[in-house]
């Protein structure tokens, strides 16, 4: 573990102490530094954002593409990154552990272990498998002796389980009773379903997802809640591809540039690509 890493880790564990900060989700080197520059206290990658990116969806990054990419992502800031690391790339427990010890070589502060399984026909795994694999998440980390923050993710919400709530309290809770530092179930939108789920795992920390479904919550609402941590996925990269979709077919079926007025300025970013980063 080096000094920088130690001291990410270090930062981003103060961060979830108290309040309510903002997680941003940066998608390459590039956004990164830029969420740097704006203030950000700390960053999370997305494995959508990057899939997008790199032409494929969600989920479609192999495992050590998606591990060069965290490492780039680190790389670039000095920020602490916290990896979103889908479902550990394993279903085997065993698997996950050595998954996680890979990622924490990139030089993460945190890293996320999702109970989604990507499978229609049972898109969550058994919680008993589902409370294991978290377990060696954990004793792959206390191994390390890097104390990177382990954030346990339910994501009832977005496999549309019929008992959302009530699945999400119940492993949320045994997760945490696990060695999750952190507790997650993206997908949440009644406030008062979020209140439920700080309260039943406190005093450990909550994030919650702020996306298109759920962007009426405001930073201040989400902090009286309880809420500890705000992170927003994909939905960065998805705005810039909003953005792209609309200019390019005004461009492709009206031969018309006006969206291009609103792009970014190419002299602001080159200036700030030129300045030393870290």
């Amino acid at each position: 573990m080096t000094s920088a890493q130690k001291t990410a880790v270090e930062n981003f564990r103060r961060l979830h102490d108290q309040g309510c900060f903002v997680l941003p989700n940066p998608w390459d080197v590039g956004t990164a530094i830029y969420l740097q520059h704006l203030g950000f206290k700390a960053l999370a990658t997305t494995s959508a954002g990057f899939a997008f990116s790199r032409g494929r969806p969600d989920g479609g990054v192999p495992r050590d593409e998606m591990l060069m990419h965290i490492g780039e992502v680190v790389a670039a800031t000095p920020l602490p990154v916290n990896a979103d690391f889908l479902n550990g790339f394993a279903d085997d427990p065993e698997e996950v552990g050595d998954n996680v010890t890979r990622c924490i070589a990139t030089g993460v502060a945190g890293l996320s272990v999702e109970d989604s399984t990507g499978k229609t026909d049972q898109p969550l795994y058994d919680k008993d498998l589902a409370l294991t694999r978290l377990r060696a998440a954990r004793a792959a980390i206390d191994v390390s002796q890097s104390e990177v923050l382990l954030t346990g993710r339910c994501e009832a919400y977005l496999v549309d389980h019929p008992e959302p709530l009530p699945t999400a309290l119940s492993r949320l809770v045994a997760y945490a009773e696990a060695g999750a530092d952190c507790l997650y179930a993206p997908g949440m939108t009644d406030p008062a379903e979020i209140a439920e789920v700080v309260r039943a795992v406190a005093p450990k920390p909550v994030n919650v997802l702020v996306a298109g479904f759920n962007s009426h919550l405001s930073l201040a609402e989400l902090a009286d809640l309880g809420v500890r941590r705000i992170s927003v996925g994909s939905g960065l990269a998805q705005a810039a591809w909003g953005t792209f979709i609309r200019a390019a077919r005004e461009i492709a079926h009206e031969g018309r540039f006006e969206s291009l007025a609103g792009a970014a300025r190419g002299d602001e970013l080159n200036d700030l690509f030129s300045k030393p980063q870290k």
